[in-house]
């Protein structure tokens, strides 16, 4: 019997609602331990710190999602591959994925993290940072450069295993390092008087930790293809399905970066230091309650790649509409919760404020968008996985282009910070609906594919 067959029978064959929970929740758990270490890292400096530096790291934090960016790129492209390649049965194929994957890690990282680490501060000052606020941004972000090579690595493994279907595998190897991390950071800041620097260096070190895990699977030969990974080469047509494939998530976390600097010089120009750091604490409870939606995206892809290699469009079709209706259901009673109690919410971050009616009213508008994310978050997981890549990114450079600049440069001029809040969400619930028309339209070129 072939390594990894009983997975894939299993994709192709087993009852939808079993595979979706027995690939869901290893990786929701993982998606959740992730979201909640970063959620710890602002807990951490908000509340053994100050909110000058939870300001800082908040400048930093989205210059660092260039490296998860990146390691999405080669991850989700690599992954994407990989699981179509497996219900194509290319064997040959599957051999050269890895060491061009690799290949494409130590050109990002060299492309990224030199010019980042000498243009540091210019573009903490391009965040919006100035005063001690861009000193502790500064700090931050130099140091987590220089674990790039780490952070874009560890990803790539990690999509590769979740792209087999080994969920539960791939949530362990991440385990380990978030939780070392995890210990650390407050270590370093409370016992080491490290300050900012600790939780920037406890995450580098968890990085290293994540990719000596990773490799490890992979060089004692438990994945479920030929991976070859001690080799790197280039071989073109795989290093380009690499580079389509997973370009979507790049663009998505580049414009985010976009959205991030639009909408942090909006509140410095319109806002106080008050208005940085409660914009960074309801960001930051917003990505958090994303996190159980990334784990239904990493088990979408390869259910969703393994029965589009292998010809199953009907079967991709109703896996997608059972993810989505499934993640409206989950995240819906804490979505509630944030929309009920926003105060409590938000004091988790921020401890000792007392949040005015103005920013209760933003925090739920910047909240609303969430029922629509379950639909928006598959579909970017499902056109890549159908060979259908481009329309991702389309849409994720018209987020920003199109939408996010002229909206976060009007918005706020003409009603402040509050048009911060309102203009996120607008623009969300317009890509939403844009993202359906893209989708339906998908499913349609895939039943023209049976037909023929």
């Amino acid at each position: 019997m072939k390594p990894g067959s009983n997975q894939k029978q299993f994709i192709l064959t087993a009852d939808l609602k079993k595979v979706m929970w027995q690939l869901s929740l290893p990786a929701i758990f993982a998606m959740v331990l992730f979201g909640l270490n970063a959620f710890m890292d602002t807990i951490y400096i908000g509340q053994l710190l100050n909110e000058t530096a939870l300001s800082g790291v908040a400048l930093a934090y989205p210059l660092t999602s260039v490296m998860l960016g990146l390691g999405s790129w080669v991850g989700t492209g690599a992954g994407n591959l990989i699981s179509i390649l497996i219900g194509k049965e290319d064997v040959t194929s599957q051999k050269k994925v890895i060491p061009n994957a690799t290949l494409f890690t130590i050109i990002g990282s060299l492309v990224f993290a030199l010019p980042a680490f000498f243009f540091a501060e210019s573009l903490i000052k391009m965040m919006g940072g100035y005063g001690e606020v861009l000193q502790y941004g500064v700090r931050y972000f130099k140091i987590t450069l220089l674990a790039t090579p780490l952070w874009i690595y560890a990803l790539q493994l990690n999509f590769v295993v979740r792209s087999e279907g080994k969920m539960m595998t791939a949530a362990i190897i991440m385990v380990y390092g978030l939780m070392i991390n995890l210990v650390l950071t407050p270590i370093s800041i409370i016992y080491l008087n490290m300050d900012v620097d600790g939780a920037a260096w406890s995450t580098n070190i968890g990085m290293l930790i994540y990719c000596i895990v990773g490799y490890t699977y992979f060089n004692t030969g438990k994945s479920s293809f030929p991976s070859n990974i001690n080799s790197i080469s280039y071989d073109k047509t795989v290093f380009q399905s690499i580079l389509k494939l997973g370009f979507p998530g790049f663009i998505l976390s580049i414009m985010g970066l976009i959205q991030a600097i639009i909408v942090f010089n909006a509140i410095v120009n319109y806002g106080t230091d008050e208005d940085l750091s409660f914009f960074a604490a309801a960001n930051r409870i917003l990505l958090f309650m994303m996190t159980p939606l990334f784990g239904f995206m990493r088990a979408l892809q390869p259910i969703e790649g393994v029965n589009f290699g292998a010809g199953q469009y009907k079967r991709v079709k109703e896996v997608f509409w059972l993810f989505c209706r499934t993640g409206f259901w989950l995240i819906l009673p804490f979505w509630l919760f944030l929309m009920v109690f926003p105060q409590i919410s938000l004091q988790m971050v921020l401890p000792n404020k007392i949040m005015t009616s103005t920013e209760l009213i933003n925090f739920r508008v910047y909240m609303a968008i969430i029922p629509f994310l379950p639909f928006v978050f598959m579909s970017l997981t499902h056109l890549p996985a159908v060979e259908q890549p481009k329309y991702a990114s389309i849409i994720g450079l018209a987020r920003q282009i199109i939408f996010y600049v002229p909206v976060m440069l009007l918005l706020p001029k003409w009603f402040g910070v509050s048009g911060v809040y309102f203009g996120s969400t607008l623009i969300d619930v317009i890509v939403a609906l844009w993202l359906g028309y893209v989708v339906y339209n998908s499913f349609g070129k895939m039943e023209s594919k049976t037909a023929t």
